[in-house]
């Protein structure tokens, strides 16, 4: 503020000293010319600023519309999604619950009429129906990387080898099957059986795609997937992996369908011919085993899918022991903390025709007194998924007070179990929901084995 009174002192003072001398009119005319510029250098700059801020508002305004527009475009996405999901979820349910409900009616009804000679068929209707439920959640928990999943070293090009008749005896003969195995390969660290329907998928989507006939190849490799090729392809993680590909030359994808494909129950089958679950399926299972699923495909020259798995150093485990009788017990206690009533009595009419003990509690909260105890436990079978408790947390306070108690988990779901190497402890193992009485008894035996052989070494 001083120095503008000061250049303004100044400036009167030159105007004064001016006046008081005679200014030559061409001096005039040239400052007259200078402040009508400077008059219309400022309106201009007044008019410029005045253009930009109202510039700045409509694009600030343009932003936020822009923003609500993409907000309600997500949303009304996911809507879609989830209303493709729940219908899809609730089309293959429905007819699965059908087959089950009305075969259960139909032998009630025959039994109560003593014709009891149809009832292995009706029997038989039911059972699958619900295996194919199973199936269908497997596929869901897949997808959302929500499976249970036990990931151990196996040799890939072994597990082909061994898939390759099955594979064979799916395809018609118009359809040609070529292995093509890398020699060399590391060992690969997945979910053997996961692994297995995921190729069994793809080999199956393969043979859809031909109906004329003609070659499918699975192929493995080493992949070494630098910066270079996630470049190239967005979404490829970096580093060592173990591909297997699965290719045909059949119809092909078309272009506006292969951004679809991952999504569940998206199919470019005709209706009744695919769930649209098997590549959601594949991409699940793919991204919770640390790698990912490529997908080419052109129409009419076919597609090629490759499943990228993860590498490790450790060796493959050996291969399954032949199947064995169903074991039998001999006493030992069996404590069953399970809040479903109908599991629960499904595992203690399991415990008892095999010669065990069994005590049932439904509260988790229940059983801690029991554990603190000195009763005798031989193994506690547990859900994962309790009200108040989960299997996991009265696993610890039980381990508190019992540290060699051999622990069963059930689980239908559980968030925190997908990996079973991290949930579970020593001398612990887990069997998923739906499970067959014969699995069930053999994992009890297995658990009671091991524990009682620790002890007779200590």
């Amino acid at each position: 503020m001083k120095l503008a009174l000061s250049i303004s002192s100044r400036s009167r003072s030159k105007a004064i000293s001016c006046a008081a001398r005679p200014i030559s009119s061409s001096i005039y005319r040239q400052r007259l010319a200078l402040a009508n510029a400077a008059d219309q250098l400022e309106g201009q700059v007044r008019e410029r600023t005045a253009e930009l801020e109202h510039a700045l508002a409509r694009l600030q305004a343009e932003t936020v519309e822009r923003e609500r527009a993409e907000a309600s475009l997500r949303q009304s996405q996911k809507m879609e999604a989830v209303g493709q999901l729940t219908g899809g979820i609730a089309h293959d349910f429905n007819n699965m619950l059908t087959g089950i409900i009305g075969s259960l009616d139909l032998m009630r009804r025959r039994i109560a009429a003593n014709r009891i000679d149809e009832l292995d068929r009706y029997m038989d209707a039911a059972a699958s129906s619900a295996a194919r439920a199973a199936a269908l959640t497997q596929r869901l928990l897949a997808f959302s990387r929500r499976q249970s999943l036990d990931p151990q070293p196996l040799e890939m090009n072994a597990l082909i080898q061994a898939m390759t008749q099955l594979i064979e005896h799916a395809l018609p003969e118009r359809i040609q099957l070529d292995v093509v195995l890398a020699a060399a390969l590391p060992t690969t660290l997945a979910d053997a059986n996961q692994l297995e329907n995921a190729i069994l998928n793809l080999a199956l989507n393969a043979r859809d795609a031909m109906p004329e006939g003609g070659k499918l190849i699975i192929e493995t490799a080493l992949a070494d997937l630098d910066a270079a090729h996630a470049a190239a392809r967005p979404g490829l993680p970096l580093g060592r992996f173990v591909a297997v590909s699965v290719s045909d030359n059949g119809t092909g994808i078309p272009p506006e369908a292969i951004d679809k494909v991952f999504d569940p129950f998206f199919t470019t089958k005709p209706l009744g011919q695919g769930t649209g679950l098997g590549l959601s399926m594949v991409y699940g299972f793919a991204k919770q085993s640390g790698g990912s699923v490529r997908i080419h495909s052109q129409p009419g020259l076919g597609t090629s899918v490759t499943l990228y798995l993860p590498i490790t150093d450790a060796a493959p485990a050996d291969a399954m022991p032949a199947a064995r009788p169903t074991p039998h017990g001999d006493g030992e206690r069996v404590l069953v903390v399970e809040d479903d009533p109908a599991v629960r009595m499904l595992v203690l009419e399991v415990l008892e025709e095999l010669h065990y003990e069994a005590m049932e509690i439904a509260d988790p909260i229940a059983a801690v007194p029991l554990l603190a105890s000195d009763m005798r436990i031989d193994l506690m079978i547990s859900d994962v998924g309790m009200p108040g408790m989960n299997g996991r947390e009265l696993a610890d306070i039980a381990r508190g007070h019992r540290p060699d108690l051999p622990i069963l988990f059930i689980t239908g779901y559980a968030e925190h179990a997908t990996l079973r190497a991290e949930f579970l402890s020593a001398n612990m193992s887990m069997i998923t929901k739906p499970f067959s009485l014969d699995a069930l008894a053999t994992r009890i035996n297995e658990l009671i084995t091991l524990s009682t052989t620790a002890a007779d070494l200590r």
